[in-house]
Parts: C-alpha cells; structure tokens; sequence
C-alpha cells in the first residue's frame, strides 16, 4: 500500500518554490539586461510572433532550487547521483540556449550534438542503476519483474525518451512547469512509499524539490510569461522525472504520467513520417501536438489547462496500479 504520510517532502517542496519566487525577479532583470531573449520559430504559430525577446533560459532558477534543497538537505548517495544527472542535462540545454541566443537564431546545439550528450548521461545513469539499485521494475498487473542486463538499454530508451517529450512539450507559457509539478508529486509519493532508508527517501526528497521549484517558477511562466524555461529547464527536468521514476523502479508507470508526453512524441514522429513518405502531406495543422490545437482556434491557456487535467487523471491512474498491484 502507499504510504503517504510523509511530512518530510513538503520541506524541499516548500524551499524550492520559496527559492524559484525570491531569485525569478533577479534572474529576469539579469536575462533583459543581457538581452538573452526567446527566438521564436519563423514557422511557428502566428500569436507566438509576440514572445519574441521574451527573456529565456529561466530554467536556471529551477536548477538552482532543486540544488539549493540538495545542499540543505544533503542528498547522498543515489538523490546526490540523479541530481548530478539533472544537472548534466541542464547543462545540455544551457549550450543549446546559449547557441540560439548568439547566433539569433531558433535552432541550437545540433540534433546529433545533443543526442550524443543525453546519451553518455542515460547510459552512466542506467548503469549506476543497474549495479547499485538493481535491474527488477515494477510492471502494473504483475509486480516487480527483473530485467537483467537488457535494464540497461531499457532505462536508457526511457531517459532519453522522456527528456526529449519534456523539451517538445515546452511550448505553451506554462504547459512544461504544470504537467511537470504534477508529475514531480506522483513520482515523490511513488518513490516515498517503495523505498526505506535515507539514502532512497531521498530520491522522494528530489522528485518532491522539482515538483517545488515547479510551482515557484509557474510565478513568471503562466501566462503571459515574463521567462520560459528554454531547454535548460526541460532538458533538465525532464531527465529528473524520468530518472527519479527509474531509481524508484516505477519507469513503466511514465507513459501512464507522461501520457501527454508520449502524444507530443508521437505527433512529431506521426507528422514527419508522413511528410516523407506521402510527399509532403501532413496529418496535423502542425506539431507537435499543442501547436495542432492552436490552430484550430484553442487558446493556448485553454490548451494548456487541457494537457494538465489529463496528467492529473493519468498520474491518479498511475497512483492507483501501483496501490491495487504493488
């Protein structure tokens, strides 16, 4: 049964939103004042035209709360390895951003260039995994089922593929941070409940600071937002979600959670293939998927309201297989 009856977690929770409201203002002067602002898509959707120059990379101030709660809190051990990992993916981001701001333009590092950095990360993740919290993963309907060796494939396709569903989802004011915070709760009550010990409640303590600096950073990211994450925040916090879901040996739940992720994932994939194969017919207005809406009149607050409400319904859902076949 889940436990969730753990006060613990509303600490890094609470210090990190505390840390994302005190340093926004800070970090949104320094952003204009540097002039580090968003480059928007020439062939993106007409309404984001205005969100050009908006200051970017705010994911910095979620960084640094989640880190600041490590510091407080001293994470060790597999929460002190995870937020390494985030941190890493944060960086990853951090270069992409840097890249489009100075040559003003909306691509960054390139494909290959950021598939190659999230892929050394993944695999030194998947392998710390596999050696020190072990290869069984908690299948919904069977229980924990041991995946030897082929874990470490597995959790490397499942960081990856969460990372990159974070990043593509990171396209409305406010969609990325939302789904995220919920997704940052479920994942804190998951990994609370399955583990003992400090060393695994602190992978809770973790997924509990991301969903924290969340909230915070929701202060200047609703819309309309005053700072986007860019890809330093997603990059980041997508590899939080995934990795945390994977030390706490619930990563077949995150398609579950993730469910929106998985769609945007799909729409891209969907749109590009059948624009090469069927000669440049598309299947949607435009992806990823959000965009699809979008122009098919949706305000993009009525979007984003939509995509959180399913993650709240999928991550009950979630919360529920793992209560009933735990």
């Amino acid at each position: 049964m889940i436990n969730i009856e753990h006060s613990y977690l509303l600490y890094p929770f609470l210090l990190a939103f505390l840390v994302c409201l005190v340093c926004g203002p800070f970090i949104i002067k320094m952003m204009q004042r540097l002039r580090f602002g968003q480059q928007v898509r020439d062939d993106g959707p007409a309404s984001h035209l205005k969100k050009q120059n908006v200051p970017t990379m705010g994911g910095i101030m979620i960084v640094l709360a989640i880190c600041v709660c490590a510091a407080v809190f001293g994470f060790t051990s597999n929460a002190l390895f995870a937020l390494l990992a985030t941190v890493g993916y944060g960086l990853i981001g951090f270069l992409d951003d840097f890249i489009k701001i100075v040559k003003k333009r909306s691509l960054g590092l390139k494909a290959y260039q950021k598939i190659i950095g999230q892929f050394l990360i993944a695999l030194i993740v998947s392998y710390h995994a596999y050696v020190n919290i072990g290869s069984d993963v908690f299948v919904p309907f069977v229980g924990n089922v041991d995946f030897g060796i082929w874990y470490i494939p597995f959790a490397m396709f499942v960081i990856i593929a969460i990372t990159n569903g974070e990043n593509l989802a990171d396209g409305l004011d406010g969609l990325a941070s939302r789904m995220t915070l919920v997704q940052g709760v479920t994942i804190a009550i998951l990994a609370a409940s399955v583990y003992t010990g400090q060393g695994n409640s602190q992978v809770a303590m973790l997924s509990s600071a991301m969903a924290g600096a969340c909230l915070g950073f929701l202060r200047f990211n609703s819309y309309p937002a005053r700072i986007f994450m860019g890809d330093t925040g997603s990059l980041a916090l997508g590899g939080c979600v995934a990795i945390c879901a994977l030390f706490s040996k619930m990563a077949l739940l995150l398609p579950i959670m993730c469910v929106m992720l998985v769609a945007t994932c799909v729409s891209v994939i969907l749109q590009v293939g059948s624009f090469k194969l069927r000669h440049g017919k598309r299947i949607f207005k435009m992806a990823p998927l959000h965009h699809h809406y979008e122009l098919l009149g949706y305000h993009e607050t009525t979007v984003t309201a939509m995509y959180t409400l399913i993650t709240i319904v999928s991550c009950a859902l979630a919360l529920i297989l793992a209560v009933e076949f735990k």
